[in-house]
């Protein structure tokens, strides 16, 4: 999976004592794209940053990562040899390693949690950073800690078949059953919920497999293999879904890449590992 990035060490602890240099590396966001020569991003010197503006990240092994959100700045410009490209496209390309990937899915995380809490959701006054941990504070004494949205990923299993979905739009390759946890809600009745929602099958004994962070969209999530209970026929959510089928599992076709937790538990299912 994405996160899976060995024999790298992500330490994503928040240092506030850790300021930037020229020299230090800097994942340079736009909306939803990154600024990199292949894989490469720039130093603070590189892009005439001013280091007091950039804000510490992460660090991978013995790398510190700072960004700068240029999103809203007009003026900026990209130095030669460096392109802007969507994340999306990033992951899908040839040049970008994995660890690259990744890297670049959490800063934007928090790029996007940085940018849309400029201002206090509760008095709507300017908000500032914290100068011990990772938060956003405001005067009226309000916190705002990054977002981690839970969401399912669901294998529902028929014997020697599991079934396998196509979204309406988006995303062109199978997939799972997935969706997100409602407030009040456990996992597992998330679980039963989505699939209910999206197939019209009642299921029994989830099983918890493994999670994944998913920074595109600040998810958190957590896959599930679970039984068809009873009745196998399936009624598909034609407002989401295109295709909702059963699959033996010499049959099933996985994605292009090994990075999400959806591909792995096909994966596993097709190998006879669960």
């Amino acid at each position: 999976m994405i996160q899976d990035i060995y024999p790298h060490n992500l330490d994503n602890h928040f240092y506030p004592d850790r300021k930037a240099t020229a020299k230090s590396i800097v994942i340079v966001i736009r909306e939803n794209e990154v600024l990199v020569k292949g894989d490469v991003f720039p130093l603070a010197e590189e892009i005439n940053a001013d280091t007091d503006e950039l804000t510490y990240l992460f660090a991978l092994d013995e790398d510190r990562f700072f960004l700068k959100d240029v999103t809203a700045d007009k003026e900026f410009t990209a130095p030669e040899g460096y392109e802007f490209i969507n994340i999306r496209a990033f992951r899908r390309s040839q040049t970008a390693r994995k660890h690259k990937v990744f890297l670049t899915y959490t800063a934007l995380q928090l790029a996007r949690w940085y940018r849309d809490n400029s201002f206090c959701g509760r008095c709507g006054k300017k908000t500032f950073k914290d100068d011990k941990e990772r938060a956003i504070r405001c005067e009226c004494g309000n916190i705002i800690y990054p977002r981690v949205v839970p969401a399912v990923i669901v294998g529902i299993t028929n014997g020697d078949k599991i079934l396998v979905t196509k979204y309406k739009t988006g995303f062109e390759h199978y997939a799972l059953v997935a969706g997100f946890t409602e407030i009040g809600e456990t996992l597992e009745e998330t679980v039963a919920r989505e699939a209910m929602e999206e197939t019209g099958l009642k299921v029994k004994n989830i099983r918890y497999y493994k999670s994944q962070p998913w920074g595109i969209v600040d998810d958190i999530l957590v896959g599930f293999y679970c039984d068809v209970d009873g009745d196998d026929t399936i009624t598909m959510d034609q407002g989401e879904l295109k295709v909702a089928e059963w699959r033996e599992r010499q049959n099933i076709e996985l994605q292009p890449d090994e990075y999400s937790l959806t591909n792995e538990m096909m994966k596993m299912f097709k190998e006879g590992k669960t």
